[in-house]
């Protein structure tokens, strides 16, 4: 299913505390809410990508393990950023001490912060025009890497802040480069 995209009128546009009550009550789907307050319902993904995504969030959850760099978070984790969205990506890497600046109350609700990196695995129902404007906003709000992953068509994106996207064709292997040291991905590994 694709994504819908719900514009509320200014005057009927949630706040915070309410939009994720919204999304308390309505645990079946997934929201996300966009700078200009329109509402991204999003539906289940398939099987496949479903393993995908475990795949890679299992790589990172390994290698966060071992170097102990901070909070690794999954698709199902909300984000509060600076421009006033909440967003979730598949996979968000946070260092431990922009983690520990935050409250234990706020850890509780959309964490008030941009992930340091952020993973996107497009999959078949995901536009990649709207892809491409979930990428920037993340930059935009101080993510320091972001991936945009295309397995069907072995196409990954590459964003950093101030630099154009790079587009790297073929199934192998990026780099945490200086974000997340040490951490590779390899995504030959994803189709076998």
């Amino acid at each position: 299913m694709e994504a819908i995209r719900v514009h509320l009128p200014e005057d009927l546009r949630m706040n915070d505390d309410e939009f994720f009550r919204f999304c308390q009550d309505n645990p079946d789907l997934k929201f996300e809410r966009r700078k200009n307050g329109d509402i991204i319902v999003m539906g289940l993904t398939g099987s496949q990508t479903g393993n995908d995504n475990f795949e890679i969030g299992l790589d990172f959850g390994i290698w966060n393990r071992k170097v102990g760099f901070g909070k690794v978070f999954d698709s199902s984790s909300g984000f509060r950023l600076p421009d006033g969205s909440i967003m979730s990506p598949d996979v968000a890497v946070v260092k431990q001490s922009r983690w520990e600046a935050i409250t234990p109350e706020q850890r509780k609700s959309f964490a008030p912060l941009c992930p340091d990196f952020v993973l996107e695995l497009r999959s078949q129902s995901d536009r990649l025009k709207d892809c491409f404007e979930k990428m920037n906003d993340w930059i935009d709000n101080g993510c320091q890497l972001a991936w945009l992953i295309d397995l069907d068509n072995q196409l990954t994106y590459i964003y950093h802040p101030e630099q154009d996207r790079q587009e790297v064709e073929g199934l192998g292997i990026l780099s945490g480069e200086t974000v997340l040291p040490g951490f590779t991905l390899d995504l030959g590994q994803l189709v076998q």
